[in-house]
C-alpha cells in the first residue's frame, strides 16, 4: 500500500510538474479593432468662402434673375470674357428664351442653384466656385460609391438614375450648373458637361 501511495504522489507531482502555469495579466484579445477615423462619425465638409468679387457677381447675376429679366442676364453673360451657356455658341439670350419657352426657367434655375453651397474648383490655375457644389468634384469622384450617402442622395435628386448611368460611363456632372472665377468672372451657365471642358 505504501508503494501505491508513493507512486500516486509521484504522478501527482508529475501532473504539477507538466500543468502550464497561470498567464500573468495577458489581456484577452477580442475583435480586431478599426482605424479612429472610421469610428468617428462623419464631419461635414468645411464651407466654401466666396471672394469679393465673386459674391458680387453672384448678387449681380442674382438681381436679374430675381428681376426674371432674361434680356439682362444675357447682357450680363455677353460682357463676360469666355462665357459659356450653350455648345452651339447660340446667343445667350436666344438660348436661355429658347429654354424657357420648352418649360425649362433659367431665371429660376440660377436662382435655385444659388440657394445652396458652392463647390470650389481649381481650373488651369484658377479658382471657380461651383454650384451645386457636389458639380465641383472630378469625374472619377463622382460615381456613388465614392461619396457618402448624404452626397449620394443628393446627386440622385439632381441627376437622376440616367445622370448617375453617364458619370458611371465616364462623364462628369451631367446636370444643371453655373460657375464664377474668384475674380469675379461669370465662367458658365449650362445644363451639361459643356462649360468645363
Amino acid at each position: 500500500m505504501r508503494c501505491a501511495s508513493f507512486t500516486l504522489a509521484l504522478l501527482m507531482g508529475m501532473l504539477a510538474a507538466c500543468s502550464q502555469a497561470e498567464p500573468a495579466n495577458v489581456p484577452v484579445a477580442g475583435p480586431p479593432s478599426p482605424p479612429e477615423s472610421l469610428t468617428r462619425p462623419p464631419q461635414p465638409p468645411e464651407p466654401v468662402e466666396l471672394t469679393e468679387d465673386a459674391e458680387k457677381m453672384k448678387a449681380a447675376i442674382l438681381r436679374e434673375a430675381e428681376r426674371g429679366a432674361l434680356r439682362s442676364l444675357g447682357r450680363l453673360a455677353s460682357q463676360q470674357e469666355g462665357f459659356i451657356s450653350n455648345i452651339g455658341g447660340q446667343d445667350h439670350y436666344e438660348f436661355w428664351d429658347l429654354l424657357r419657352r420648352t418649360g425649362v426657367d433659367p431665371n429660376r434655375k440660377i436662382r435655385d442653384l444659388f440657394e445652396g453651397p458652392p463647390g470650389k474648383r481649381e481650373i488651369d490655375g484658377e479658382t471657380w466656385f461651383v454650384w451645386p457644389d457636389i458639380a465641383a468634384k472630378d469625374a472619377r469622384d463622382l460615381i456613388p460609391e465614392k461619396l457618402t450617402f448624404v452626397e449620394r442622395r443628393r446627386l440622385r435628386e439632381l441627376i437622376g438614375e440616367d445622370g448617375i448611368a453617364r458619370i458611371r460611363a465616364g462623364e462628369g456632372y451631367p446636370g444643371m450648373r453655373t460657375a464664377i472665377s474668384a475674380d469675379g468672372r461669370w465662367v458658365y451657365f449650362v445644363l451639361g458637361q459643356d462649360g468645363e471642358e
